[in-house]
């Protein structure tokens, strides 16, 4: 099964949406980069039709630098909803794509049916701070994203499923201009975000791997106890890019979806 390529013109920026499968729709919301790609959907595909679109900025996605932070991608996701015509989706949203689809639950939680939010960032929570990225070196990085490093050396350069490398570097270039104007406001987050998690109407599923140390686990509880109807997975012995680390979470995931 091959993944389609769909594009649309979403207020004046050009949208590039990945789709595969067919059933209820799905639409999954990337995190601060693209470097992992969307493999991992394939595992969704034989229940649900999957939309995964590049954020403004990112990927394939053209530029949007009128963006001043996280609320125009909200609204921007908004409206790339109606402009896909689906009814009630699912929303399923990994790390910064997590702190996306939260906000967009909480403020039009009945656009949607499930929720899953796979190690989101944007809590901000004091007692258990995320990694700060300006402190990470390119090394230094796969460490934070994978407890078995070798998964995530696979999407840097020399690794299997990495461009070449001017692809590569040009992607991260254009990509932190994009997270910058995301990120100018309020950092990685929100300080509200936890105050606006009880407004979520959704069946969530909180999911984190065990051994993440780009977004702690230990956040997990706090997510599940501010959203009225949540529930956790937290996988074992492995990090933040558990999907790609354990792709059995993506079975459990659709199961988790089909209700």
């Amino acid at each position: 099964m091959d993944f389609e390529t769909l594009t649309y013109d979403i207020d004046g920026v050009s949208v590039v949406i990945k789709a595969i499968g067919e059933g209820p729709a799905v639409v999954a919301l990337h995190g601060a980069a693209t470097l992992e790609g969307h493999e991992w959907a394939r595992g969704l595909a034989d229940r649900f039709r999957v939309y995964l679109p590049f954020h403004p900025g990112f990927g394939e996605s053209g530029d949007a630098p009128h963006f001043a932070g996280m609320q125009d991608v909200v609204v921007h996701n908004l409206r790339l909803i109606e402009v896909l015509d689906v009814d009630r989706p699912h929303l399923v949203g990994h790390s910064m794509g997590g702190w996306m689809a939260a906000e967009m639950a909480a403020f039009a939680g009945e656009r949607f049916s499930r929720l899953v939010l796979n190690a989101p960032a944007g809590l901000n929570h004091p007692d258990h701070p995320a990694a700060d990225l300006g402190a990470i070196g390119p090394e230094a990085l796969p460490g934070y994203l994978a407890h078995n490093v070798d998964v995530a050396l696979r999407y840097f350069p020399g690794g299997s499923e990495c461009p070449p490398l001017d692809a590569f570097l040009g992607a991260r270039e254009k990509e932190g201009r994009a997270l910058g104007n995301i990120l100018k406001v309020h950092g990685m987050g929100h300080p509200n975000l936890g105050r606006w998690l009880s407004r979520i109407p959704n069946e969530t599923l909180v999911v984190w791997g065990e051994r993440d140390r780009m977004m702690p686990a230990s956040q997990a509880p706090i997510w599940a106890e501010r959203i009225p109807n949540a529930r956790t997975l937290t996988i074992a012995d492995v990090g933040h890019l558990a999907v790609q680390e354990y792709p059995h979470a993506t079975g459990l995931i659709g199961d988790f979806l089909a209700g």
